[in-house]
């Protein structure tokens, strides 16, 4: 907590609620707070002002999870612990950041939920080395024009649990509207798979400018639920696929789609690997581009790379 008050209420505020703090600096100075318990964790997510850092200690931390207040792009707000900081929900959100823009998720494990780490209205928020599993639907969703964030170095997985095909691994945007613009968003250097029950990665209309680099994705969860079909399913602008590698899809690696005109467009696919041995659908296609036509392009470099499957691609190679 930022230290707002005399040392004395402060000390005997802290005292009665539990709570270990240490001072950063003198008043007004960001905080380190020490949670032990769920109480404390929720407790600490609604105290938390700019510049804090919340740390997790090992153990279970029963219940949902919710931060509202940003921090700065100067003096972010910190929730770290290592993947034994177990944040377990019953249903509903694992981990809901709603307008807490300037946010950094590092190490802990959220699991047990509806959805495991919620991103809306907050820009520049950063996820980074955390577990994610065993939830009815989508790992972690950037959503309701949450721009510039970031999830990496993350492993995701045993999602969709429900069977309705909604279990992205990452989700971006909403389905069936332009209004949600989460443009931005940078998918770096994850493990997605297995047992993800959708894509492992899907981009909606009306985002633009996400970048998906690094990742390793496992597809063998795909249900064809949805029509979930393939690692990566690309239906903003202006995407970046690249040094991406994959295994164990249904059907293709990657697609675009056109699901409101003029989304879909602008995809660079370059240097991806792509396993397609255990596909059993009826394109196969490393990249396939299902939105072919003038002012909507796509570019597929061919520092791209398939095995099995029909063949990289059905557009022409660009060098």
């Amino acid at each position: 907590m930022r230290i707002r008050t005399p040392l004395t209420s402060l000390f005997a505020a802290l005292a009665a609620g539990g709570l270990l703090v240490t001072a950063a600096g003198p008043a007004p100075a960001a905080t380190t707070i020490e949670v032990t318990t769920a109480a404390q964790l929720k407790a600490a997510l609604g105290a938390a002002a700019p510049g804090d850092t919340i740390h997790l200690a090992d153990g279970t931390y029963t219940g949902n999870f919710k931060a509202t207040t940003p921090g700065t792009a100067s003096a972010r707000v910190t929730l770290t612990g290592s993947p034994r900081a177990v944040l377990t929900a019953g249903g509903g959100y694992g981990l809901h950041l709603n307008g807490a823009s300037y946010w950094t998720v590092q190490g802990v494990t959220v699991t047990g939920g509806q959805k495991g780490i919620v991103i809306d209205t907050a820009g520049g928020v950063v996820v980074d080395g955390v577990t994610v599993h065993g939830l009815d639907m989508e790992g972690v969703h950037f959503r309701s024009s949450s721009t510039d964030g970031v999830i990496r170095n993350s492993r995701i997985y045993d999602t969709g649990n429900d069977g309705r095909g909604m279990g992205e691994g990452v989700y971006v945007g909403t389905a069936n509207t332009l209004s949600d613009r989460s443009d931005r968003v940078q998918i770096l250097d994850n493990t997605i798979g297995p047992g993800v029950g959708g894509e492992n990665v899907d981009i909606k209309e009306g985002t633009t400018g996400a970048r998906i680099i690094g990742n390793t994705f496992d597809g063998s969860g795909l249900t064809g639920a949805n029509y979930d079909d393939s690692w990566v399913d690309v239906k903003g602008n202006d995407v970046l696929v690249q040094d991406n590698t994959g295994t164990g899809t249904s059907n293709d690696g990657y697609q675009t789609h056109t699901q409101q005109p003029g989304w879909g467009c602008g995809t660079v696919f370059r240097g991806n690997r792509s396993d397609l041995t255990a596909a059993t659908g009826t394109t196969r296609l490393a990249i396939d581009v299902t939105n072919l036509g003038a002012g909507c392009t796509t570019t597929v470099h061919s520092s791209n790379t398939v095995t099995g499957g029909k063949g990289l691609t059905n557009i022409t190679v660009t060098p």
